[in-house]
This record gives structure tokens, sequence and C-alpha cells, in this order.
């Protein structure tokens, strides 16, 4: 019923950009909570930054000062600029939301999008 599609992952050199987009369709009455999260190979996925109660924000400290994370509440989708990219961010990202579906009777369910790579290389 609710599906979470992400986009803008890629190859890019150390230093460099990428926005990624996740966007959330089906029957959403609300969405609780956004963020994102990411999995290196041989390693537990991790957050990277959330929104947390409100408009409150939570990074990682390897990205602080590098990633932001934003939002379009109207468009139910969750974004990630990441500016000065390392190697060690390479990993594959995904986006996760608590969503009330239906009418609203039913309590959060967490949804996860399907991933993006993300490859920081020269």
């Amino acid at each position: 019923q609710v599906q979470l599609v992400e986009s803008g992952g890629g190859l890019v050199q150390p230093g460099g950009s990428l926005r990624l987009s996740c966007a959330a369709s089906g029957s959403i009455f609300s969405i609780n909570a956004m963020g994102w999260y990411r999995q290196a190979p041989g390693k537990q996925r991790e957050l990277v930054a959330v929104f947390t109660s409100g408009s409150s924000t939570n990074y990682a400290d390897s990205v602080k000062g590098r990633f932001t994370i934003s939002r379009e509440n109207d468009k139910n989708t969750v974004y990630l600029q990441m500016n000065s990219l390392k190697p060690e961010d390479t990993a594959v990202y995904y986006c996760n939301m608590w969503i009330v579906t239906g009418w609203g009777a039913a309590s959060p369910y967490m949804y996860w999008g399907q991933g993006t790579q993300v490859t920081v290389s020269s």
C-alpha cells in the first residue's frame, strides 16, 4: 500500500556532491518521521540523518557539516544533500519513514526504500 522510491545515487569523485531523493506514495495519512541510513559492505546499517520530532534533526558525527537533510511535506519527500563526499561515504543509502496509513486509526509503521548506491572514488 505504501512505496518509497529513491533516486539520485551514483559515482562521484572525492570532494563532489550528490543529492538523494525519496518519495513516498500510497495510502498515506501522515508521516511521523523521515530519515536516511546507509550500509557499507561488511558493516551494519547506520543512521546518517533523520528528522525527529517536529523539525528537529539528528546527524551522524561523520557527516555533520557536510550532509543536509530536508523535506517537502506536501510531496511526502525527503532529501539528502551530500557535499564534500569522501571514499568512506561509499555505501547503499536507504530512506526510512514512519507512516500512518489509511484513515489514521492504525499505529505508525516503518517503511524502507529500495536503496541507492553511492560510490565515492577517483
